[in-house]
């Protein structure tokens, strides 16, 4: 038998957080297109900062780097989603969410980071409910008790905490989930002068009424004197040509 000496271990290294981000800047860049870039602007009131990449690219290419963050420590992870995040585009904040989503380590002190995120990074619809509708939406099916944080943050002053008190919910509300909490936080909302804000919860009772339809629609008619347009409109959407003539009646 033939002794091996001074054989040195193989090390692997994990990449690194400004490696990853800049991997990931530079492959939405080459999926870049001027057409793309030109036309995201329509969906959008306020100007908004975007590479120009179709979600279904942005998509893979969160998908397809996953591989590379997927065994770092959930706090390494973390740190890259917030350089990902506070960039303020919208591909990268959508990889971010994604990744969060994906690495599914929930624990009870995330929300307060999850708050950090939206209040200081979020500034369109597209992220808000990106990062929303499922990072913050499985974690309060995991901790329910944290409804009580959005009905905290559907008073705030910045208007995309009160959209993620909404939209949250739009997963479990839809399964029927959280029914009488949806009509909590809808009152807290009722009035709210933001058409972000009203589309946000008047899309939670559209889907909340998939499953109660019959007391969606009482809470609609019983608010309609009051209730923003838009938001009435939003939560009656699906419901049968009999209810929604009834409840646009004045």
């Amino acid at each position: 038998m033939v002794e091996c000496k001074n054989m040195k271990k193989e090390v692997v290294r994990k990449p690194g957080k400004t490696k990853i981000v800049s991997h990931i800047r530079t492959q939405l860049k080459k999926n870049s297109d001027a057409k793309t870039r030109a036309s995201f602007q329509r969906f959008f009131k306020d100007p908004v900062l975007c590479h120009g990449v179709k979600s279904g690219i942005v998509g893979k290419i969160a998908r397809e780097n996953f591989i590379h963050v997927s065994e770092l420590s959930k706090k390494e992870l973390f740190s890259i989603c917030e350089d990902l995040f506070k960039s303020g585009y919208c591909e990268e904040s959508w990889t971010a969410a994604g990744w969060v989503h994906r690495k599914n380590d929930y624990a009870e002190k995330d929300i307060i980071l999850y708050e950090h995120w939206i209040s200081k990074y979020i500034d369109n619809w597209a992220e808000c409910d990106t990062f929303c509708n499922h990072t913050v939406g499985a974690f309060i099916e995991k901790y329910p008790k944290y409804i009580k944080t959005l009905k905290v943050w559907s008073k705030n002053k910045n208007l995309w905490l009160r959209r993620a008190a909404a939209v949250s919910l739009i997963i479990p509300a839809k399964e029927g989930k959280f029914l009488k909490d949806v009509f909590e936080l809808a009152d807290t909302m009722l009035l709210d002068k933001e058409d972000m804000v009203q589309k946000g919860y008047g899309w939670l009772l559209k889907v909340a009424s998939h499953k109660h339809q019959k007391e969606v629609f009482n809470y609609v008619l019983k608010n309609k004197d009051k209730m923003p347009r838009t938001a009435l409109r939003y939560a009656i959407e699906k419901m049968p040509v009999s209810l929604r003539r009834r409840a646009m009646e004045k």
